[in-house]
């Protein structure tokens, strides 16, 4: 009898481990079906693949583990990560890889440009990752990127997503005067996250950038995600610094976790909210609101060219 009590024990106590293990492996929140997306795939995507292997491109549709890929690339678009794909920074949020950067490739932006001109790209959005050991911040890749593209591709628009350039205002004017259309400079989160969720910039520093960028007569975008364990006062609240700051175009979308790694998903905001999120922001002034679940900054960047300055 003893020995039968020992065999359920051993057994209870077996079946508690394997549900404690289940738990463990189970995400925070089920991924609701907003956010579900078709896997890549289309004649499209696969010319894209191929010129962004064939030219040794980074793509922040793919280190960003972009959830639109498939329907940008089979549109025939694809944000440029150039710079580089290791990055100085350390944001809990982002998918690029941190560490101590290689040397740049200064034949880069021909690179670049020769790819965007073979993809018969109608507008291009480059990005970075940042370079903080740089004294320039990368500048003149920066310029000499855009440059290029539009001497190959002068029909192309062009934005340019450029990272946090610590006040560096002589490199940013040198970013910004090659001829694009459209700057961005994301403010990623509300101010209170600012240290969880992107500890080595500054809320109003990045503000500053988006101002200085308006001030030079530039089309000026930023983005944020939600979900991050913000409120929606505090979202209302970046909203009203865009406006004070100069901005023009505003990107809202969903966080979401790339690896057990970075932080979790705090909450999965549903589609009224991004709406009125949407209304809120034309309400005070933004000329222009993209929000959804899936909306990234690089979302239907297209549209934003043709946006009053």
């Amino acid at each position: 009898m003893e020995e039968i009590k020992s065999k359920i024990s051993e057994l209870k106590e077996s079946v508690s481990n394997d549900l404690q293990v289940s738990k463990s492996k189970m995400p925070r929140f089920k991924k609701p079906n907003w956010l579900r997306v078709k896997l890549p795939v289309g004649q499209e995507y696969k010319k894209v693949r191929k010129i962004v292997d064939k030219y040794k491109l980074h793509t922040i549709c793919e280190s960003g583990n972009c959830p639109n890929m498939g329907e940008c690339w089979g549109a025939g678009t694809a944000t440029f990560m150039i710079l580089g794909n290791v990055c100085t920074r350390s944001c809990t949020f982002c998918a690029v890889a941190t560490g101590r950067p290689p040397e740049y490739d200064t034949k880069e932006p021909i690179r670049v440009a020769k790819a965007i001109k073979k993809m018969g790209v109608k507008h291009a959005v480059i990005t970075s990752v940042n370079r903080d050991e740089l004294k320039d911040r990368g500048a003149e890749i920066w310029y000499q990127t855009v440059y290029q593209t539009k001497k190959l591709s002068p029909d192309t628009t062009i934005e340019t997503l450029i990272p946090d350039v610590r006040g560096n205002w002589d490199a940013l004017d040198r970013m910004i005067e090659a001829g694009q259309e459209v700057v961005s400079h994301n403010i990623e989160t509300v101010e209170r996250l600012y240290k969880r969720v992107r500890p080595q910039a500054r809320y109003h520093r990045s503000m500053e950038q988006i101002k200085h960028t308006k001030e030079k007569g530039m089309r000026t975008k930023s983005g944020i995600m939600v979900g991050l364990g913000e409120t929606k006062d505090e979202v209302l609240k970046v909203m009203d610094d865009y406006v004070k700051n100069g901005l023009d175009i505003l990107t809202i979308g969903q966080y979401l976790q790339p690896t057990k790694m970075h932080l979790e998903v705090d909450d999965f905001i549903t589609p009224d909210i991004f709406e009125m999120y949407k209304e809120e922001g034309l309400k005070r002034g933004i000329k222009y609101v993209e929000s959804g679940p899936l909306v990234r900054s690089s979302y239907h960047a297209e549209r934003h060219v043709n946006v009053p300055i």
